[in-house]
This record gives C-alpha cells, sequence and structure tokens, in this order.
C-alpha cells in the first residue's frame, strides 16, 4: 500500500501552538505516513476582494492539499466556546475553491484549550462548521485536551497516559476510515 497522506489544520497560529503540537503527535501516533500542516495564515475573506482578484494561491495551495489528502486532522483552541477565527477565516475561503475537496474525505477533529473542558465548546460548534462539506468525520474517541500548556514534554510529546491512549484510538479509527 502507497505511504498514507495526512494533512493537519491547526486553528491556533501561534508559535508553540499546544494545538499544532496535539496534531504532530497525533501523526506520529498515527504511524508510518506523510505528515504536514498546513498554513492558513489568510486574508480576511472579503466577497469584494474576491470578486476582484479571485481565491488567493495561498488558499488554493491548502485546498488542493485537503484534496490530495488521504484523511485530514483538524485541531482548535477554544476562543470565546468557539474555534478560533483563523480556522473559521480558512474553512470560509476553502469553501470557495473549485470542487469540493473536504466530500468524503475522513477527518478527525480535536481540541486543546487552556481550561478544563479543553476546547470541547469549540470542537462542537467546529463539527457543525464541517456538516456543509460533507467530510466523513470522526466520531471518537473525542480528545479534549485540558489544561494543554501542562500536557506536553520538552520534546512535544503527549504525557498524559489517557491522552496518549485516546489519541490513538483516534489515529487507528481514522486509519480505519481512510482503509475503508
Amino acid at each position: 500500500m502507497a505511504e498514507i497522506n495526512l494533512l493537519g489544520l491547526s486553528g491556533s497560529l501561534r508559535s508553540g501552538s499546544t494545538n499544532t503540537k496535539l496534531l504532530v503527535e497525533a501523526a506520529r501516533l498515527f504511524g508510518p505516513c506523510k505528515y504536514e500542516t498546513a498554513d492558513i495564515r489568510f486574508p480576511l475573506f472579503d466577497g469584494d476582494e474576491e470578486a476582484a482578484t479571485g481565491v488567493p494561491a495561498a488558499v488554493q495551495k491548502v485546498s488542493d492539499q485537503i484534496a490530495a489528502a488521504d484523511g485530514v486532522i483538524i485541531s482548535t483552541p477554544e476562543y470565546n466556546k468557539g474555534p478560533s477565527g483563523a480556522l473559521k477565516n480558512a474553512l470560509d475561503w476553502i469553501s470557495r475553491t473549485q470542487g469540493s475537496p473536504w466530500a468524503g474525505k475522513p477527518v478527525a477533529v480535536m481540541s486543546a484549550a487552556a481550561g478544563r473542558a479543553g476546547g470541547e465548546r469549540a470542537q462542537m460548534v467546529l463539527r457543525g462548521f464541517m456538516v456543509p462539506f460533507r467530510p466523513r468525520i470522526l466520531q471518537g474517541p473525542e480528545i479534549h485536551l485540558a489544561r494543554c500548556s501542562d500536557q506536553f514534554d520538552n520534546d512535544g510529546r503527549l504525557t498524559s497516559e489517557m491522552y496518549i491512549r485516546d489519541l490513538t484510538a483516534l489515529m487507528k479509527s481514522l486509519a480505519d476510515e481512510i482503509a475503508r
């Protein structure tokens, strides 16, 4: 079988982001694969700008990466009880590209946040945002990484056996869904 191609979308643009670390850890626990984190540093969506200049090249690149990926992993922080504006903006822009890069795509969602709920509300809202795109979103196990800044060692690896176990199970489910 050919090498599996995974794409990660982090809802946090911050360097050292725990959501980005969580994606990298998910790819490691997935097992052998080609993994890349997409760059979603897009301009704010503006329909007038789109009409004048078209879809930005950076947006088209990520749309093409989604289409080419065997599976996508998305991790979002929780800002004001929802996903980050950067992630919502990226989803809005990607929806403007030709074709349907998300349609039928296996997708695993997770969240990492400073609070004790680990971004649970943001993840629930993110799942709703994805409905129009018709991906195959995995139902679990759910990963809500609470107190996220305390969950990684100096090498960026998760330290909690519970999170490692659940993230490994989610990545196994993603592998099974990709093979389906």
